[in-house]
């Protein structure tokens, strides 16, 4: 399998175009957008030299899955998933904030509460917490969403004070992310699986508040596996867990964490193709279904033609 790490369709009516970390985004004049989820993989806002064949075809099918499985709580962009790689939806004007929501103290969260810090955008958390221990109830921690370079905290009363979001369009952020939260944990807890944390990101659309992008995917959460927990939690052992936290884990032990000067270690083939099972691993544990693999030897024409037949309809 080869890795899609770039595309570059001619698709009609484009208006503009869009290249993201991981995603090659289409406006189209129809309102409508195309959003190719590609095989190039990110870690500490660093798109990594070598792209993860499947990838881009995991978090597609696994967002298009827990788009429909939230439909009830919100309305999302979504119109059709005419490619593994591809979902075409409509076009929305995107809140400049991202919505972290955590129920456990991992990953960025424990690392600043380690370094002695007891507020997280403005939340206060108590003394004596450990690391992936649940927190009292879940908390959100935004982040201001930025086209280039690392995200950064952000409180809700700055997300105000500053009219990054109106006030009661923020709270009615609030509310979704922690109801879209809870619909994860359900779900999740039926797979065996904890939600940990995750991101949602929000735009509105004739006066609509949208869900936007992906949810619940290993891109956008942690999850921890159920089974034995408890007990890791216990003896102070690192979780098991489906994320791309083991990614910036592997990193971080080469000595790279996005900084300047930083150099990305080697990822051999060994390095890729075990990046690939764990995507494929984390979509057979969250989908009803196996994992089949789109194979095929000119991957940029089929997507291309797929597209092209959804819009031709």
């Amino acid at each position: 399998m080869k890795a899609v790490v770039k595309t570059d369709l001619n698709l009609p009516g484009i208006k503009s175009r869009y290249t993201g970390k991981v995603r090659d985004v289409y406006f189209l004049e129809n309102g409508c957008m195309v959003m190719v989820a590609t095989d190039r993989i990110s870690a500490f806002d660093v798109v990594l030299p070598e792209g993860i064949p499947c990838k881009g075809q995991v978090l597609n099918q696994l967002a298009a899955q827990f788009l429909d499985l939230t439909a009830d709580i919100l309305p999302n962009w979504k119109v059709a998933v005419p490619d593994p790689m591809v979902t075409i939806g409509w076009q929305c004007e995107p809140y400049k904030v991202e919505m972290v929501v955590r129920g456990y103290l991992a990953g960025h969260a424990w690392r600043e509460y380690k370094a002695g810090r007891r507020s997280l955008c403005g939340v206060t958390l108590p003394d004596g917490l450990r690391e992936n221990e649940k927190l009292p109830q879940p908390i959100i921690t935004p982040t201001t969403k930025v086209a280039e370079g690392h995200d950064e905290d952000i409180s809700r009363e700055e997300i105000i004070a500053r009219g990054i979001v109106p006030a009661d369009e923020y709270k009615q952020l609030e509310k979704y992310t922690l109801a879209l939260f809870q619909r994860g944990t359900e779900i999740a807890a039926g797979k065996g699986l904890i939600l940990v944390d995750t991101k949602y990101e929000f735009g509105k659309r004739d006066g609509q508040i949208m869900l936007m992008d992906e949810i619940h995917t290993p891109d956008s959460s942690r999850y921890f596996y159920a089974e034995g927990y408890a007990q890791r939690l216990e003896k102070g052992e690192h979780q098991k867990q489906l994320s791309k936290e083991f990614v910036r884990e592997w990193l971080m032990a080469s000595g790279f964490q996005g900084q300047a000067g930083q150099k990305v270690p080697e990822m051999t083939p060994e390095v890729v193709n075990g990046i690939t099972d764990r995507y494929i691993e984390l979509y057979e544990k969250l989908s009803p279904e196996p994992f089949r693999k789109a194979e095929c030897e000119d991957i940029a024409s089929r997507i291309e033609n797929n597209i092209l037949n959804f819009l031709n309809k």
